[in-house]
């Protein structure tokens, strides 16, 4: 589905990240991982090169300047550009009556969203070329606001990404580019801990979170992983400015 395709995937080292990079190289595609974490990238960078798929490795912090050399080094490598998955995220701590909510929303704004801008100005001349397309990674976060006060900021830039995207799907849209988002609720993976959290706590995280469910049941990144195939593909060549959301039914009770 993707032979000969290159996909650039950030936040690629772990959670859906890696699990959309692996299926990427499944369906044939050469795929740029993009993370902070090197030693995790190689790990990913391995499982890859056994599906006969060499990617290319940038230990990149994309809320930094240096994101700009992800699109020119794929570029270098691969010799164009068709997908842009962007899908690093953080969370931060900080509410309003703490103090901490302008540090948090300063440190979760930069990579939530303006990496993503960054990224997207700069591969945008190249998916131009390709007719390629951007799916962004945002959550059912999105869609509602924190019922966790010190969780707004993260709310906040998720609900700005589904914005920007819906404006880039119309600009782009003159260009042949589409954008989409997918908004997963909670997902079976690290972002718990990998943002903060107690791993003591994570099995009863968990359990918490499938019981906000109506269905009791936590999405794999690899669910998520297909829907973004799909969002990629030319099977969704009528989709743009389109937020999928991925949730188990959360937004039904939360």
């Amino acid at each position: 589905m993707f032979n000969n395709k290159v996909v650039i995937v950030t936040g690629a080292s772990s959670g859906i990240g890696a699990a959309v990079s692996l299926l990427f190289a499944k369906e044939g595609a050469n795929v740029t991982i993009v993370a902070r974490n090197l030693a995790k990238l190689t790990d990913i960078g391995k499982k890859i090169e056994a599906t006969g798929k060499k990617p290319l490795i940038i230990q990149a912090d994309i809320s930094k300047e240096e994101a700009g050399t992800v699109i020119s080094k794929t570029i270098d490598h691969f010799g164009q550009l068709d997908v842009l998955v962007n899908n690093a995220g953080i969370s931060s701590q900080g509410s309003i009556m703490n103090g901490k909510i302008v540090e948090a929303y300063d440190e979760v704004m930069k990579t939530n969203v303006r990496a993503v801008i960054h990224l997207t100005s700069l591969a945008a001349p190249y998916l131009a070329k390709t007719k390629g397309n951007i799916i962004n990674v945002s959550s059912g976060a999105a869609l509602r606001p924190s019922k966790e006060p010190t969780s707004a900021s993260y709310h906040i830039s998720k609900a700005a990404l589904d914005h920007f995207s819906r404006c880039a799907a119309l600009e782009l849209a003159t260009v042949g580019i589409r954008v989409n988002t997918v908004n997963p609720g909670p997902v079976d993976n690290d972002f718990f801990t990998n943002n903060g959290g107690d791993n003591s706590l994570k099995s009863d995280h968990k359990k918490i979170m499938e019981d906000l469910t109506a269905l009791g049941y936590l999405s794999t990144n690899e669910e998520i992983g297909r829907v973004i195939l799909f969002l990629a593909s030319d099977k969704a060549r009528s989709v743009t400015g389109s937020s999928y959301c991925i949730d188990s039914g959360i937004l039904l009770k939360y």
